[in-house]
């Protein structure tokens, strides 16, 4: 499963990071991506889960 961080953006006071996460399947078994937004301290969890 790939994961990777491709963006640090930054609003007014607040640093945000673009997370994109690979997904399989279950029924299919093709994969699909996960985007998602979110402070860069909770990254790593969200990259852990299933």
């Amino acid at each position: 499963m790939a994961k990777k961080t491709v963006a640090t953006l930054q609003t007014k006071s607040k640093r945000l990071t673009k997370a994109i996460k690979m997904v399989r399947s279950d029924k299919t078994g093709a994969y699909t991506y996960v985007e998602t937004i979110l402070a860069p301290e909770l990254v790593n969890d969200w990259l852990s889960k299933k």
